[in-house]
């Protein structure tokens, strides 16, 4: 006769309980086909909707070079229809500043505040109050598209006018 012994029992009862637990075997296959990066989206129908009050169609996301706050002319056309509308309806508004992820956290915090100053120092030379214009920096730290690639980096560059 087998004696069993109180570990001996803990053991099997222990085995037993995991046994009934298990779950039916799934496919383990190691093959990797799909090695695309998903990006964030941005939500934009808020930001849209608020700006068809101001300029109807014009953009909201300004985009920029690497470590620069340069205006681009394409930013520039659709920041004069803002300051067009700011001006003959004044309400305020909100630049949000974004870099990409290279850099130290406070470089980019720095590079976003330069960028969103630099979209409200021309919105103010077409003569609209800065006193409507708030500038805040989120940095690196709301990404539009998660990516280390220079399609990722060019969405993230940006202040948004909200």
């Amino acid at each position: 006769m087998i004696k069993f012994n109180r570990i001996s029992f803990v053991a099997v009862s222990l085995s037993m309980v995991l046994a009934g637990c298990s779950s039916a075997p799934t496919d383990q296959s190691t093959d990797i086909e799909d090695t695309t990066v998903q990006t964030g989206q941005v939500d934009t129908s808020a930001i849209e909707d608020s700006a068809m009050d101001m300029a109807s169609g014009a953009d909201t996301v300004f985009y920029f070079d690497y470590d620069k706050a340069l205006l681009k002319p394409e930013s520039r056309a659709a920041l004069l229809e803002h300051a067009a509308a700011l001006n003959s309806s004044p309400r305020s508004v909100r630049l949000e500043g974004h870099a990409d992820e290279r850099g130290t956290r406070e470089y980019n915090m720095a590079l976003g505040e330069r960028r969103a100053n630099a979209v409200k120092e021309f919105m103010v030379m077409q003569g609209v109050s800065a006193g409507l214009i708030e500038v805040i920096s989120y940095g690196e730290e709301r990404a539009a598209s998660y990516g280390s690639n220079d399609g990722a980096w060019s969405l993230n560059r940006r202040v948004e006018l909200k």
